[in-house]
């Protein structure tokens, strides 16, 4: 799991206040963001069984880190831009956890997918976005 105090390069290395997500979730984000579960808010108690809830929880503790340590207003704006805009979604009636409970874990239902056939965005390439681009242009 990367972590949020690598330093950039030429800057001074910032220390992380939780070694990793996990530490995050269990010694800060669960305790400290509680709902009222059932309904409108889900939670599952093997959030690390969830590929999408790691990858918002670990969104989540990256900012976290990062502006918590901005003083002001860092905390206020990670609340606005990171924290209230990820509560409904992670928690939320069709989030990652709908088909939980906080005592039970389904796993998710995947979706079906079928190959895409060779050659199918075009001669040899690899790359749908490119292709579409060029056939775009030659429309």
């Amino acid at each position: 799991m990367p972590n949020p105090d690598t330093p950039a390069t030429g800057s001074k290395r910032r220390e992380s206040l939780y070694p990793d997500v996990t530490a995050w979730v269990s010694e800060h984000f669960v305790p400290m963001y509680r709902r009222t579960l059932g309904g409108e808010f889900r939670w599952c108690a093997e959030w690390w069984r969830h590929g999408e809830a790691i990858s918002r929880l670990t969104a989540l503790w990256f900012a976290w880190e990062a502006m918590r340590l901005q003083g002001a207003t860092g905390m206020a704006l990670w609340y606005r831009d990171h924290l209230d805009h990820q509560i409904p979604v992670l928690l939320g009636p069709r989030g990652p956890f709908y088909q939980c409970t906080e005592n039970e874990h389904l796993s998710p239902h995947e979706a079906h997918m079928v190959s895409v056939p060779a050659g199918w965005f075009g001669a040899g390439s690899k790359d749908p976005a490119a292709t579409q681009s060029r056939d775009a242009v030659r429309a």
